[in-house]
């Protein structure tokens, strides 16, 4: 296939830019004037499964009169700000969505969330029907207060394979290799990696996955325990220090920090050819094909596991990233609010349509039994790829900043936006980070 032209890339970016003025605020299409404000309320994202859940909840309401939802969207960077304030001040929406983890837990710590073991007890096939390691990150101390809703979204390395074979290249299977091939892109013109830093999450892929081929998933659990010093642990300086050896090569393309990931901006350096590589979650896979659905169809976008560093006592075969985003429901919802969920849950979520149409968009449900509609789907490579990561992974570790807790997390992602910048040491970092433990 030829290379894509300047002009695409302008209108691509027109597109991000238009995007981006849009999704500052919340969406939810067009409106019933007399939605009943008793209904609960939904708040979701943006972007990969918006459609998904809108379908869903749109034929859920037609045809359950008395069981409505009112669902709104929100960019992921403005959510996050949005309910954790609303749901703090007793006023977020029924169906709280999230990602398990710290964020979960400081919900359960403080009564913002309703326990949901009764009714799994009382309908059996809900709980039967999740893949039991997903299922249990809505867990927090024996008790399951948030279901899965979506999909598995292990971190993949993608990567373009036009530019790959532009400059005779093959995907990275070790650190030295990734590292090998940075000075190659760059004297081809071609970025060797996309990465949204002016949205600071997309940064921690990096050292999750390092942390953890250096170390092991001990390092972090270490630190989710609040071990005196744990941020000090070699595998995390050493990790800090590949990254920053990793900016200083030019290993990223230039003015990432500028660049945000809700617009999609950093995926459209991937599918114009303007960067080799781009190391992001699982979802991105569904974005693309509905933002660049030829770099799919051509079979140009490859994906491969995160490399191996040598010496490193974590398994290759380890993954990072979110076993699934979940629904919770909010504690201060009315008691009407709450059976209209409970039902939703029960006979809406992961119904035959829905499962088949999440297949359908590129995803991997977080469910049992759909190793044949898998099998007969388009993105078959994909989704049985990604599917064979999470069966077969020895550890599959929530992302820090919602594993951690709200308050350690932020913090976490401010110090390495400045790790990445170059503005403090590996060591200032763990220094920083140490104080924040048990916190």
């Amino acid at each position: 296939m030829k290379m894509r032209t300047t002009t695409s890339l302008i209108s691509a970016v027109s597109a991000i830019t238009l995007a981006l003025s849009l999704s500052a605020c919340g969406s939810s299409g067009p409106q019933d004037p007399a939605a009943d404000s008793a209904s609960p309320t939904m708040w979701a994202l943006t972007g990969s499964s918006e459609k998904i859940f809108r379908s869903s909840v749109e034929t859920w309401n037609e045809e359950h009169a008395d069981d409505t939802i009112n669902q709104e969207f929100f960019a992921n960077d403005a959510y996050k700000t949005k309910v954790r304030t609303a749901v703090g001040a007793g006023e977020g929406p029924t169906f709280i969505y999230g990602w398990g983890g710290g964020v979960l837990k400081s919900y359960v710590d403080a009564g913002h969330v309703s326990d949901l073991d009764d009714f799994l007890a009382e309908n059996p096939e809900v709980k039967d029907r999740y893949i039991p390691s997903v299922l249990e990150n809505g867990v927090i101390d024996g008790k399951t207060y948030a279901l899965p809703n979506n999909n598995m979204q292990p971190i993949v390395l993608y990567y373009n394979k036009e530019v790959f074979e532009k400059i005779g290249a093959e995907p990275p299977k070790t650190w030295d290799d990734l590292m090998a091939l940075v000075p190659k892109f760059n004297d081809a013109g071609i970025a060797p990696f996309s990465l949204a830093g002016q949205s600071k999450w997309p940064n921690l892929m990096w050292l999750e996955y390092l942390v953890d081929r250096i170390g092991g998933p001990e390092v972090f659990r270490a630190i989710l325990d609040g071990e005196e010093n744990a941020w000090s642990d070699p595998a995390v300086i050493e990790a800090l220090t590949k990254i920053q050896d990793l900016v200083d090569a030019g290993g990223f393309v230039n003015g990432f920090s500028s660049i945000a990931a809700d617009a999609g901006a950093d995926s459209a350096l991937l599918y114009t050819d303007k960067a080799a590589m781009m190391l992001h979650g699982g979802w991105v896979y569904q974005n693309l094909k509905n933002d660049a659905p030829e770099f799919v169809e051509s079979g140009e976008v490859g994906f491969t596991t995160f490399p191996s560093v040598e010496g490193g006592e974590g398994d290759p075969a380890n993954i990072v990233g979110n076993p699934a985003n979940m629904w919770s429901l909010s504690s201060t919802a009315s008691d009407e609010q709450k059976e209209s969920a409970l039902n939703y849950l029960k006979d809406g979520l992961f119904s035959e349509e829905y499962t088949q149409a999440m297949i359908d968009s590129g995803a991997v449900p977080a469910v049992n039994g759909i190793e044949d509609q898998l099998a007969a789907s388009d993105d078959k490579d994909f989704v049985q790829f990604v599917y064979g990561l999470a069966q077969d992974a020895p550890s599959f570790q929530l992302s820090w900043d919602q594993a951690l807790s709200p308050a350690q997390g932020d913090a976490m992602l401010a110090n390495l936006d400045q790790i990445f910048i170059g503005e403090i040491t590996p060591e200032e970092f763990a220094e920083n980070m140490n104080a924040t433990l048990g916190k």
